[in-house]
């Protein structure tokens, strides 16, 4: 019908997921700066991950646990575009990501710096939010929580992301 395969398709649309974020974020950013761009980020970061995370759980049929977002993450990280492995133990994800697409726009669009300081609030609530989402219901002590070991926008090689059960 359009010529063009599904890997053309999602590629297509994955460009255009990364460029409006970026461009919504320039045109804030040139009215109110870069310190209320990034609190209008935060809040847009805030709410989105709770709609991705709850779309793959009911695409996928995945249940709140760390194997389901394990399968949701691996999913996610894959379509974005990021270079990834995650390893499951009993009580936790352990997550690194060798490339990560939205810190390589930064350094393309020559905003490297920044980065650093986009990542300690986006990436910490987006995964934050993440976790919430495949956390249990309240009362069962099935609540995952984040953390980050590693930052490639730090200059560390790659990223080391950890959802835990707590013990």
């Amino acid at each position: 019908m359009t010529g063009l395969t599904d890997e053309q398709k999602t590629e297509y649309f994955r460009r255009s997921y990364t460029a409006v974020d970026g461009l919504w974020f320039m045109k804030v950013e040139e009215k109110l700066g870069f310190d209320e761009a990034l609190l209008v980020d935060e809040a847009v970061w805030g709410v989105l991950p709770k709609i991705q995370a709850r779309t793959l759980k009911g695409m996928m049929n995945l249940q709140s646990s760390l194997q389901g977002l394990d399968q949701a993450l691996s999913a996610r990280l894959a379509m974005e575009g990021f270079e990834f492995q995650i390893e499951q133990e009993k009580d936790h994800l352990a997550v690194t990501i060798r490339r990560c697409p939205w810190h390589d726009i930064m350094i393309k669009s020559g905003r490297g710096e920044l980065s650093k300081q986009v990542s300690e609030i986006i990436c910490r609530v987006e995964n934050t939010i993440w976790a919430s989402e495949f956390s249990g219901e309240k009362g069962d002590g099935q609540k995952i929580e984040f953390s980050r070991e590693k930052r490639i926008c730090q200059g560390e090689e790659s990223c080391l992301l950890r959802f835990c059960l707590p013990h």
